[in-house]
């Protein structure tokens, strides 16, 4: 399953919050306290607003690249003219609600040590999965754009 990413714009607040745009998807907006906050909200809007072009058999606007986004995007210079902010790529992933089933070989001590404690396996797994995944989150693939 591939995933594709659209090219978000973090811009700082004066609270240390950020707020995000999205030049391929015009009108999803949101914003969060601090980066990591933000860049949760920034999947959950795209995807949401995806969904809902979905649902409504409405098309899904293509995904550019930040140079693509630079050459075509109407608002980029002022973007670049103005200050600071950060280009983050945002996968666009399923709603949390849709569910998959996966395979995976686990030591049979830990499936034991899992069985014993909770009642739903699978439960538990994608809490774990959620929970080490949210604590590992780094903009490794962010770049910080400074007025030129």
């Amino acid at each position: 399953m591939k995933t594709r990413n659209y090219i978000a714009l973090f811009e700082e607040g004066q609270n240390g919050g950020f707020s995000v745009v999205f030049p391929d998807v015009p009108g999803v907006v949101t914003s969060g306290r601090n980066f990591d906050e933000t860049v949760r909200m920034a999947h959950e809007a795209l995807s949401f607003h995806i969904t809902g072009l979905r649902k409504k058999n409405c098309p899904v606007p293509k995904s550019r690249t930040l140079e693509q986004i630079k050459t075509d995007w109407m608002e980029w210079e002022e973007w670049e003219t103005d200050g600071d902010f950060l280009v983050v790529p945002i996968a666009l992933l399923p709603p949390l609600q849709k569910s998959i089933r996966v395979d995976a070989m686990l030591p049979e001590r830990l499936v034991m040590r899992i069985d014993s404690l909770y009642k739903n396996r699978s439960a538990f797994l994608a809490t774990a999965a959620e929970k080490y995944l949210e604590d590992a989150i780094q903009p490794t693939a962010s770049k910080k754009i400074a007025r030129v």
